[in-house]
């Protein structure tokens, strides 16, 4: 998996990178076929205060791309927030993956008997 963690209008220190990793572990843990993510981490000039760290990711995985957002006025309380987001698509994207269909118990007995 290749992480990209970028910053607008702030530096992503040491500790930002560290706790992003840390937060997507849960996300990987939950469907280890993830190939690219993207995490932008935004401080905007807005003149609200709650809404100006803003952190987004885009997660590229086979057949499927999920992006999300989120806006905080604490850019971990934004990450934190942004991670249980992309976890619950995640997960939500990995039950729709698996075959939850079952052949009717006459269909199956009816094809063997052919």
């Amino acid at each position: 998996m290749n992480l990209t963690i970028s910053g607008h209008h702030l530096e992503v220190t040491p500790a930002l990178r560290e706790h992003v990793r840390n937060k997507l572990e849960r996300v990987t843990r939950h469907f280890d076929q993830v190939v690219d993510v993207n995490v932008l981490l935004t401080v905007e000039k807005l003149k609200e205060k709650e809404r100006r760290q803003k952190a987004e990711v885009t997660l590229h995985m086979k057949g499927k791309d999920i992006f999300v957002e989120q806006s905080h006025e604490d850019l971990y309380a934004a990450i934190d927030q942004l991670m249980d987001k992309l976890d619950r698509q995640v997960v939500r994207h990995k039950d729709r993956l698996q075959d939850h269909h079952h052949e009717a118990v006459k269909r199956q007995e009816m094809g063997a008997a052919l």
